[in-house]
């Protein structure tokens, strides 16, 4: 199982989302995701999240709050992943270009506008109705969204 994070930093009403169009042989071609990646040998989510996310913005997070774990499970082409999903409000730096794809602030209300995986249209949800963290099970058949299991809300 792969272990990663991502996170929605949210500034005046919108979020910064990546449209992912230039990676060869790329699981998430054609989406549009949140920075984040794998963990390193050693790191915490927290660390992961914050070097991720500068690796793929320039922008270095201040104090991302978690707000979900994910469980994907193994579909018998992903080997399962579990992710920490971050929230912040808040960065430092300049925005530079991505080697992954395009970055864009998109409008909160525009999200279900987008083209992203199945299941993020309800953790997003979940994201913003949860007070505070919740863990999820989110079941694919290859790329098709089955459904998602709230596991639990916690304070």
């Amino acid at each position: 199982m792969t272990i990663a994070t991502n996170c929605y930093l949210e500034q005046d009403g919108k979020y910064l989302m990546l449209y992912r169009n230039k990676k060869k042989n790329d699981m998430h071609e054609g989406y549009w995701v949140v920075p984040g990646g794998k963990l390193e040998p050693g790191e915490t989510p927290e660390e992961c999240v914050i070097r991720e996310f500068y690796e793929e913005s320039g922008l270095t997070l201040i104090d991302p709050a978690l707000k979900g774990v994910l469980t994907f499970p193994d579909d018998g082409l992903s080997g399962g992943w579990l992710v920490f999903l971050f929230h912040a409000a808040e960065a430092a730096g300049e925005l530079k270009p991505c080697d992954e794809g395009e970055l864009e602030w998109v409008e909160k209300d525009k999200l279900n506008d987008l083209r992203m995986h199945g299941g993020d249209y309800h953790f997003i949800k979940l994201m913003h109705d949860c007070k505070g963290v919740f863990s999820a099970k989110l079941d694919y058949d290859g790329k098709e969204f089955k459904k998602m299991t709230l596991m639990g809300e916690y304070p």
